[in-house]
């Protein structure tokens, strides 16, 4: 497929379907609305179907449903429509159940504005619902990136069994970039899934069920859900640029963030600072073991985000004290400069370690 341009929201929907996703539940709320916009014409072209619902409610609630009877399916919101979702994805996590979510974050808290930010990643990360679950997500930082792993997050629901969480802002899914899509999928090639309510013809019933009222059967299911999330380590993905020598600032900055991020150090590099850029791609599972030791090749490090700073307790944690870590954070719906960026990189270089 040649490349084409696109928005990232439209990247988005464009990709579940390339992917064999056929079934798509949600409800408008900017700045994801183009995901169902572009949906709504293009499902019913490959035989599937799209459906705005009443309440993001109804719309996580459906896709427990649809994914217990085997199909790939999922939805878009923006933050607070994600904070609706909360309840449903702690159901589909304990039930064991591959759904997509996506989440283009807007300004917060509350109903805050319609402008990009990255203030979702503690309930991205830590879970926005209740219980012992966790969520993988994937943070993209360009257009092609939320193609690739809009297709990449149905198969690790599919590998898991388990919800998996596509996480950008405003900027990633407003922008325009060209798109190729490398692979395609029909939903009759996709595995079969032996435990899907599917009808019990020739076979014992499948049960889809989070309810254990018994305290040991709880408990043994929660372990083996740990266990599971354990074994998501095997999925950390990370980005380094210019990194892999003594540096005297490494910036941490994930998705769009990213970018602005990869300016800063090329204008900083020309003044003959040496700053590399650390990017998580997986938030959950992080990639703590490459950041902690590309950390110790700085004599600083510095996080940057659209937050008041939320990734900041995780790269301290890792980082553990070995350097010392500043932080840098627009919010509201601000974005900073790549020349604000460098200023602060510059102000905390020229401190004596």
């Amino acid at each position: 497929m040649a490349k084409k341009l696109m928005k990232g929201c439209e990247a988005i929907g464009e990709a579940a379907i390339q992917a064999g996703c056929r079934l798509f539940f949600g409800y408008p709320i900017t700045p994801q609305n183009e995901i169902p916009e572009y949906l709504s014409g293009r499902l019913p072209q490959v035989g599937g179907t799209f459906l705005q619902v009443e309440s993001e409610v109804a719309a996580s609630n459906m896709l427990y449903g649809a994914a217990g009877a085997g199909c790939r399916c999922f939805t878009s919101s923006s933050s607070p429509g994600i904070s609706l979702m909360a309840e449903a994805m702690s159901y589909i996590a304990a039930s064991e159940l591959p759904v997509v979510f996506v989440n283009i974050m807007r300004a917060g808290p509350g109903l805050g504005g319609i402008l990009p930010s990255q203030a979702d990643y503690r309930q991205a990360t830590k879970g926005g619902g209740h219980g012992d679950y966790r969520l993988l997500v994937l943070a993209p930082s360009t257009v092609q990136e939320a193609a690739d792993l809009t297709m990449e997050a149905f198969d690790l629901a599919d590998k898991y069994r388990s919800p998996v969480l596509i996480l950008g802002d405003g900027l990633i899914g407003q922008m325009m970039e060209p798109v190729e899509f490398k692979r395609r999928i029909e939903p009759e090639d996709l595995p079969a899934k032996p435990w899907a309510t599917t009808g019990a013809q020739g076979r014992p019933p499948n049960i889809i069920n989070s309810l254990y009222l018994n305290p040991e059967d709880l408990e043994r299911h929660n372990w083996a859900l740990a266990k599971k999330y354990q074994a998501m380590a095997s999925e950390v993905r990370y980005e380094t640029y210019l990194a892999d020598e003594k540096l005297d600032v490494l910036v941490v900055a994930y998705g769009s963030v990213a970018r602005i991020a990869r300016t800063s150090i090329d204008a900083l590099r020309e003044k003959g600072l040496k700053v590399g850029l650390f990017r998580p791609v997986t938030l959950f599972p992080y990639p703590s073991d490459a950041l902690a030791q590309t950390a110790l090749r700085a004599d600083r490090v510095l996080v940057t985000e659209l937050s008041t700073g939320q990734m900041l307790d995780d790269v301290r944690a890792v980082v553990a004290g070995r350097r010392p870590v500043e932080f840098f954070g627009r919010v509201g719906g601000m974005i900073m400069s790549a020349e604000e960026l460098a200023e602060q990189v510059e102000a905390i270089a020229a401190v004596p370690v």
